[in-house]
């Protein structure tokens, strides 16, 4: 198995880079750091690459990256080049002249890149395997249903890249063009992009620290070219970190319509769901809801609801009542959307009928009446 990561201490990139070619588009990461933009791409390049003992991909020599401090304060930080842990960065002098503090030039490139894009909404969830990648791409799915609406679908769960298996898209690259870099589609109307396209294997291990991950999620809004979109979905890691801290960061300048929180029934989940919320609430990040999934298994034959996963402290129903905020809906149990999963198709298609499929449709429309309102107060704000 081959990974993207660290080895010794020393950051190296080995294979995951390399695009199944031996001639091949290597996606070079540099010393991704706050403030210094150009450095905080990752470029895709023509390299010729030369086959080594064990079928890794040498790429030469300065095409690795320069080692970043472990306990590196950042560049916006009062002790940026001055802290013990800057001696011997290479990026020392550059971060002790306070030009690393000021404001990161991709947030301008970013707004603008998003005027083509009508509503963004996040998908968060405070604990994993709740099924947030799952309720992703049928938000996804459901949205593209009609045709003359335009859906994007971005993965930034960097380490965890899910979306590809789902959208059953797995196996297929990035291309580069004039305008930037191109989604993977699945219908005309419905375009993904992840950091699953540029693994050559699905079993490849990310193994990034904080700043490499914002660079690729920089990289992502910036240089992807999806063209007139009417919903962009980013669909996120579990948690409240660098990732979230990052999407939120870059696209403040670009509006965001809100979140989805996704949880599951039982106290373990909401406990973290809870403080999610918090999170929204402090980066300002409008709530449009939460959604409780795996909320009861209705029997197909004999229709009668069981609880699986026992709501022990009253669900997410009392939770969202505490702290005042929407409940979008219930999504009960079906073995059919893990099966459609595993597939990469869409459970709607299926399973047309299914109380989950009513429930995510119900959802939907929730999801899309807050967008619109949300987006006609801004226009009579503008017009008045």
């Amino acid at each position: 198995m081959k990974s993207l990561g660290y080895e010794n201490g020393t950051e190296v990139m080995k294979n995951a880079s390399v695009l199944r070619r031996c001639t091949a588009e290597v996606f070079m990461i540099g010393n991704l750091r706050k403030g210094t933009d150009r450095q905080n791409q990752i470029v895709p390049t023509r390299r010729k690459c030369t086959t080594a003992g064990s079928g890794d991909h040498e790429v030469g020599k300065g095409d690795g990256m320069e080692e970043v401090p472990h306990d590196c304060p950042g560049a916006d930080s009062a002790q940026a080049g001055r802290g013990a842990s800057c001696q011997g960065c290479p990026n020392q002098r550059l971060c002790a002249s306070g030009a690393g503090a000021t404001p990161d030039p991709a947030i301008e490139e970013i707004k603008e890149k998003m005027k083509t894009v009508k509503h963004k909404i996040l998908v968060l969830s405070g604990k994993g395997g709740v099924g947030k990648s799952t309720f992703s791409a049928h938000l996804a799915h459901g949205l593209a249903e009609d045709e003359n609406t335009q859906i994007a679908l971005l993965d930034i769960d960097i380490c965890g890249p899910s979306i590809p298996k789902i959208m059953g898209l797995e196996g297929e690259q990035v291309h580069q063009s004039g305008s930037g870099w191109s989604p993977v589609y699945v219908e005309d109307n419905l375009g993904v992009m992840s950091v699953g396209f540029l693994l050559s294997s699905p079993d490849d291990a990310v193994i990034w620290r904080g700043p490499k991950k914002n660079g690729m999620i920089k990289q992502f809004l910036r240089d992807v070219d999806w063209g007139e979109v009417d919903y962009l979905i980013v669909d996120t890691p579990p948690g409240t970190s660098d990732e979230h801290l990052s999407v939120v960061q870059y696209l403040a300048a670009a509006r965001i319509d809100g979140a989805v929180l996704i949880t599951t029934p039982q106290e373990v989940s909401l406990q973290d769901v809870r403080k999610e919320i918090n999170f929204c609430r402090k980066v300002k990040l409008p709530i449009i809801g939460v959604v409780e999934n795996m909320s009861g298994f209705i029997c197909p034959k004999c229709k009668k609801e069981s609880q699986i996963f026992p709501p022990t402290t009253g669900g997410a129903e009392l939770m969202c009542q505490d702290l005042e905020v929407p409940l979008l809906g219930r999504v009960p149990l079906d073995p059919l959307i893990g099966k459609n999963c595993d597939k990469g198709q869409s459970f709607f298609t299926d399973a047309p009928d299914s109380p989950a499929t009513l429930a995510y449709r119900s959802i939907i429309q929730r999801i899309q009446e807050f967008c619109d309102l949300r987006q006609s107060k801004e226009e009579n704000l503008i017009n008045s």
